[in-house]
């Protein structure tokens, strides 16, 4: 079997490519697996350092919006796992061209290139930020999409061309929308590595407007190893959310941050809450359970320590990222 998967040197990405060598996704044991990522900000060649040296693995430094690339790693291809996004919800609000290009011009280059070389399956990896926000309940992936800012919009517009790609030309195509993911390797511009890297370095963190906006948090293994389920027996042209079932205020998550890192409210700073921001996001998950077996494995208490932890320990990681990035309040 021959996997190409995008993003791969990203945050989420990198994960499923370190545990896919690692044996830990059966099914695809023993896969060739091609990497293909631009290695903008987020993208870091360090997330595979421990599996650069495996003979199946093929780092391939390009851009999927060159169709000729594109063309060129497809062929014998079996599935693509893609990861590939611009994905930091500030960001598109100080700019949307960038996220557009990638997320919508992107997919639609792949898919294109997918079919053309008679791809077996493309697996899309996609956000629960494109139901918008809901005061009560969760989304089934019947739910109709209702994205509210740049980011959202263009992976809800992504999403829907994987679906116009089955229904017109019969790919097996299959969608996942997760939560909000937590782990090592996260680019410290999202929430909970800006925290801990800034209470680390003795820095407030910044708190938007009055904290109450809910998240489900899932952790980044239990995320991997949902698409790997996906990618195994997902049916053609289908949907499956991805939850952690730890659904948390940014006000409370940033007092599980405080008291692992021994800091108190002394350390928060309030900030202008973002523009069009959801107050709630909730999938509901009885589809991938029901259908392929998936349930959250990772406690969120154990799971945020772990990465507390990690990046308390990885100094080197993410300290030239932080150094090297304007980031923005998260």
């Amino acid at each position: 079997m021959r996997i190409l998967v995008t993003g791969g040197a990203g945050f989420i990405g990198s994960h499923f490519v370190r545990e896919l060598l690692g044996g830990r996704y059966p099914a695809l044991s023993g896969a060739e697996v091609i990497v293909l990522d631009k290695l903008t900000y987020a993208g870091n060649l360090a997330n595979l350092a421990e599996v650069t040296d495996r003979p199946e693995l093929r780092f391939v430094r390009g851009d999927i919006c060159d169709p000729q690339l594109v063309r060129e790693l497809m062929t014998g291809v079996d599935l693509v796992v893609h990861f590939a996004a611009e994905s930091h919800v500030d960001r598109s609000i100080t700019g949307s061209a960038e996220f557009i290009r990638t997320n919508v011009l992107g997919t639609q280059t792949l898919l294109q290139g997918a079919l053309d070389a008679s791809v077996g399956k493309f697996v899309h990896v996609s956000t629960d930020e494109v139901y918008g926000s809901i005061d009560s309940g969760s989304w089934p992936e019947e739910h109709p999409l209702l994205p509210n800012s740049p980011y959202s919009a263009s992976k809800a517009s992504s999403d829907l061309l994987v679906r116009s790609y089955h229904r017109t030309h019969g790919m097996h195509t299959c969608v996942t929308r997760c939560s909000n993911n937590y782990g090592p390797y996260q680019f410290p511009e999202k929430v909970i590595p800006l925290f801990v890297t800034n209470l680390l370095e003795g820095i407030k963190v910044p708190l938007y407007g009055d904290g109450g906006n809910i998240r489900d948090w899932l952790h980044v293994d239990d995320h991997c190893r949902g698409i790997a389920l996906v990618a195994e027996g997902g049916r053609p042209g289908e949907v499956y959310n991805l939850g952690g079932g730890t659904e948390l205020s940014n006000r409370e998550l940033t007092e599980k941050l405080l008291e692992l890192m021994g800091a108190d409210w002394s350390m928060v700073r309030q900030v202008p809450d973002r523009k069009g921001h959801d107050r709630r996001y909730s999938v509901d998950i009885a589809k991938a359970e029901r259908e392929l077996g998936y349930a959250p494995l990772k406690d969120f208490a154990t799971g945020i320590a772990e990465t507390a932890a990690w990046y308390r320990d990885h100094r080197e990681w993410w300290a030239p990222l932080r150094d090297g990035a304007a980031l923005p309040a998260s």
